[in-house]
C-alpha cells in the first residue's frame, strides 16, 4: 500500500497537524467512504473490517440514512431538551420500547457511550435516593471491563492501562470490583462451568456483604467485554447468578450493552443471546444505535426504577446540551429502520458463523502458522476475536513475547487495506500479557467481503509472525 511505511505509521504523520490526536502520529485521512469501503486522502481504498470501533453497523452512506438526515435540517436541527422535545426523539424512543418485548419502559437519549454509562449511574442513584434510600452510594462491576473513558466511567470499570494515568483521581468509595467472568483465563481445571459460576456468584455475594448491603446501588457488567479482553462472553447462567444476589438484596442489575448491544452480538439486545435472556434494570447503548452517522447514545430504563421515578420527582435529574439532538435521533431511527426492513439481522446470522469458520481453518488448521499462537477464537453474530498467547516454547526459542502484538497486525492490516483493532494486556489482571484483535463488520456485509476481511487479517497475523522469525 503506497499510503504506509513497514511499521504502520502513515507516512501522513509527518505532515503538520493542529488536532490533539489518540495517537502519536497523525493517522491516514479519509476523504470518503462507502458501505464498508474507506477512501483515503491519497485515492487508498481500504476496507473498514472493524466498524471504527464497532459502530458502523451498516457501513457508510446508506440512501435512507442520509435522506432522514437532511429531512431532518429541513424541519428543526436543534432544541434544547428541557424546553422542547422533537418528533425523531419522541419516535425513537417509541421504537426502542416497543422492540424491547417488554424490558424497558422509558428511554433517555445522550451522545455517546460514555454519557450513557454517565447516565446510567446517576439515574440508578436518583432511583434510590427518591424512593427512601439514600444510603445506597456504591456499585460493584468487574476487573478487566471498561465503561467509558470519563472519571467515573473510568472508575466504574477496571482497564488498568486507561485508568493508570488518572488513578489519584478515581473514586474508591463509590467504585469496588469482583473477578471478571472470563473462563479461558480464570476457570480453574478441576473446576466445572457450573462450579466457577457459583464461585462468581459468591464472591459478589461476599463482596455485598463486606461493603454492607445495603449500600450497594447496583452490579455492572458489559453483557459481553469489549476492548478490555476482546468479545469475552460469560459462562452460561452467569447472569442469572449474578442477578439472584441483586434480587436478594435489592440492588440494580445493570448492562453495558455500549458496544455489545443493538444487533452486534446477533439479537438486539446482546442479553437475549449472551446474556441467559436475563433482562437488565437499567442498560447502555450506543454505537450500534446511530451507526456511526451521528453521536447518540441511550439510558434503557426498566419499569421497576421508571415508576420509582415517576412515583418521586417525575423527572430525569441528569442532562446536556446535546441530549435528544433532533439530527442525532432522526439518523439513529433511520438507522434502526434500515436494520428492521433489510433484515439484517437475518445477515448476520449467517455471517457471523462464516467469519468463524474461516479464521478457524485459517488460523488453526493444519499447517497453519499462526495456530502454535493462537489461544482463543471467540464472539459472535457481527463481532468476532482472536487472542494470541506468545507463553509457549517456540516463542521463547526466539526471544519473542508479543507484547505489541496485536497493535503490530493492526498496522500491518491497514499496510494490506483492511481497518482492524488490536489490543494488549487484556489476559492478566495487571493488563501486563495477551494480545487480541477484533473484527466487527457491518451488519450487511456480504460473504465476499468476509472472505476478503478474513484473507487480509489472516495475511497480516502470518506477516507479524515471519517478521519477529516465528
Amino acid at each position: 500500500m503506497s499510503s504506509l511505511t513497514t511499521n504502520g505509521v502513515a507516512k501522513y504523520g509527518a505532515r503538520a497537524t493542529a488536532i490533539l490526536h489518540r495517537t502519536p502520529w497523525r493517522p491516514p485521512v479519509a476523504s470518503s467512504a462507502q458501505g464498508i469501503y474507506i477512501t483515503l486522502e491519497d485515492g487508498t481504498q481500504i476496507i473498514d473490517a472493524v466498524g471504527g470501533a464497532a459502530v458502523s453497523c451498516i457501513g457508510n452512506g446508506h440512501p435512507a440514512v442520509k435522506q432522514a438526515i437532511k429531512d431532518q435540517v429541513d424541519k428543526v436541527s436543534y432544541v434544547y431538551n428541557m424546553q422542547l422535545s422533537n418528533e425523531p426523539a419522541e419516535e425513537l424512543a417509541h421504537n426502542l420500547i416497543a422492540s424491547s418485548k417488554g424490558a424497558f419502559d422509558l428511554v433517555g437519549f445522550v451522545s455517546g457511550g460514555s454519557e450513557a454509562m454517565e447516565g446510567v449511574l446517576k439515574t440508578a442513584r436518583q432511583y434510590f435516593y427518591e424512593t427512601g434510600q439514600p444510603q445506597r452510594r456504591r456499585f460493584i462491576a468487574r476487573q478487566l471491563s471498561f465503561h467509558g473513558n470519563t472519571l467515573a466511567t473510568l472508575g466504574l470499570a477496571y482497564h488498568p492501562t486507561r485508568r493508570a494515568p488518572y488513578a489519584p483521581l478515581l473514586d474508591t468509595e463509590t467504585f469496588h470490583h469482583v473477578s471478571p467472568a472470563y473462563a479461558a483465563r480464570f476457570q480453574r481445571k478441576d473446576e466445572t462451568e457450573e462450579q466457577y459460576v457459583e464461585r462468581l456468584r459468591k464472591e459478589l455475594e461476599d463482596k455485598f456483604i463486606e461493603l454492607g448491603p445495603d449500600t450497594i446501588i447496583g452490579f455492572v457488567a458489559e453483557t459481553v467485554v469489549g476492548a478490555t479482553t476482546g468479545v469475552v462472553a460469560a459462562p452460561k447462567g452467569y447472569f442469572k447468578a449474578v442477578k439472584s444476589v441483586c434480587d436478594k438484596y435489592g440492588a440494580l442489575f445493570i448492562l453495558d450493552e455500549v458496544m455489545s448491544g443493538m444487533g452486534r452480538m446477533g439479537t438486539l439486545h446482546a442479553w437475549e443471546s449472551f446474556g441467559d435472556g436475563v433482562s437488565p434494570d437499567l442498560q447502555a447503548v450506543a454505537k450500534g444505535l446511530g451507526g456511526g452517522y451521528a453521536s447518540i447514545g441511550a439510558v434503557l430504563v426498566s419499569k421497576r426504577v421508571a415508576d420509582g421515578l415517576r412515583d418521586a420527582s417525575g423527572f430525569w435529574k441528569h442532562g446536556h446540551t446535546y441530549q435528544a439532538h433532533p439530527i442525532a435521533c432522526a439518523a439513529a431511527l433511520a438507522v434502526q429502520k434500515v436494520i428492521a426492513e433489510e433484515k439484517l439481522l437475518e445477515n448476520v446470522a449467517v455471517q457471523g458463523p462464516r467469519i468463524e469458520a474461516q479464521l478457524r481453518a485459517r488460523l488453526t488448521g493444519p499447517n497453519a502458522r499462526a495456530a502454535p499462537f493462537v489461544w482463543d477464537i471467540r464472539g459472535g453474530g457481527a463481532w468476532w476475536a482472536v487472542e494470541f498467547d506468545f507463553e509457549n516454547e517456540e516463542a521463547r526459542a526466539r526471544g519473542y513475547e508479543g507484547k505489541t502484538f496485536g497493535f503490530d497486525v493492526q498496522a500491518k492490516a491497514l499496510e494490506n487495506g483492511a481497518v482492524v483493532m488490536g489490543f494488549m494486556g487484556g489476559s492478566s489482571l495487571d493488563g501486563l500479557k495477551g494480545s487480541h484483535c477484533m473484527l466487527s463488520p457491518a451488519y450487511n456485509v456480504t460473504a465476499e467481503e468476509v472472505d476478503k476481511i478474513v484473507d487480509i487479517f489472516v495475511k497480516s497475523v502470518e506477516q507479524v509472525l515471519a517478521e519477529n522469525g516465528l
